[in-house]
């Protein structure tokens, strides 16, 4: 064994074991100090500070929600309410409005401002026609409803007894209307035209054109919706009798004006077809007990029923504009 000369000459082993021993006893005490230190000192910063939060609990309810469903259904479309006909109705065509031009979104929009509450101005609508407009009863049930779904809506009707489209060509009753200051004009003729047995669809079709064009110049921005007639009777005598048979020259007017509107960018309601057409238009007035014993007007529950049917088509198209 060699001896240790800084000793004195002592042996090497026994010293050399204590002095490992000792060392790593040293090393583990340190390690232990500095781990503490290290606690504590993190206590002491993070109780300095904001605690730190936790993460929220999702409850049930928000770990079903679909987001993004959601987010794409909109909350401004209305009920649509269904429409209770007489049992004898039959063949009934859509109740629609038909506007591929989308001329009708301005409006649509401001009934969607108003509904939504970010609009209190009032939506002022025109209603002009013959005599089914003249007794009220169809347009003022569509105005109730209207306002009743939407509020701050004024619908004003101007018919008059016999009309023609050119009625209204007449410099004075624009002016009625644009002193109105509509948001839109809905014209409703066409029955009084088609009683002519010697109706023209040329002639019809240059009259709508110029009260559109009369109504367009006074008022480029507002826009015009159309509606077809409901139907009627042709009478005659025969045998010392009345008689009456379904006009024939009422489908030919309703396919003139819609050829009219689809040509000129007007919507249009065509409720000749939604309540039957050609063949069961009529029929179903008739036999329903709704029209009136000249077979051209309608009872109060007829022009109840029409202007449901009207407030119908038009909160279908609004739930497609605000849908889109």
């Amino acid at each position: 064994m060699e001896r240790n000369s800084t000793t004195g000459g002592g042996l090497m082993k026994r010293n050399k074991v204590y002095f490992l021993d000792t060392a790593s006893l040293l090393f583990s005490s340190l390690k232990a100090i500095l781990t503490v230190a290290f606690l504590f000192f993190c206590t002491v910063s993070l109780r300095a500070q904001d605690s730190v939060p936790s993460c929220p609990l999702i409850s049930e309810a928000t770990a079903n929600c679909d987001t993004l469903r959601s987010y794409s259904q909109r909350t401004d479309t209305v009920a649509v309410p269904q429409i209770a006909f007489p049992s004898g109705f039959q063949q009934l065509g859509e109740n629609e409005l038909t506007d591929s031009l989308g001329i009708l979104n301005p409006f649509w929009e401001k009934l969607r401002l108003l509904h939504a509450g970010f609009s209190t101005d009032t939506i002022r609508i025109v209603h002009i026609g013959d005599s089914h407009i003249r007794g009220r009863i169809l347009p003022r049930t569509t105005g109730t409803l209207l306002t009743e779904t939407f509020g701050a809506i004024s619908y004003t009707d101007i018919g008059i007894n016999g009309a023609f489209c050119t009625t209204f060509t007449r410099p004075d009753r624009i002016s009625d209307i644009v002193a109105l200051h509509p948001d839109l004009v809905i014209l409703s003729f066409g029955t009084n035209e088609s009683h002519n047995r010697r109706y023209n669809t040329i002639l019809h079709y240059r009259q709508m054109d110029e009260l559109v064009r009369m109504l367009r110049d006074s008022l480029p921005s507002v826009p015009l919706l159309m509606t077809t007639p409901p139907g009627s009777y042709d009478s005659f005598r025969k045998s010392r009798r009345r008689t009456y048979s379904i006009n024939p020259r009422t489908a030919i007017a309703v396919e003139t004006m819609r050829r009219f509107a689809d040509d000129n960018g007007l919507a249009v309601w065509d409720m000749y077809e939604a309540v039957g057409g050609r063949q069961r238009a009529c029929p179903n007035w008739q036999e329903a007990g709704l029209m009136r014993p000249d077979h051209v007007h309608y009872l109060p529950e007829g022009y109840v029923l029409q202007g449901e049917l009207f407030y119908q088509a038009l909160l279908k198209a609004y739930n497609d504009y605000v849908g889109y």
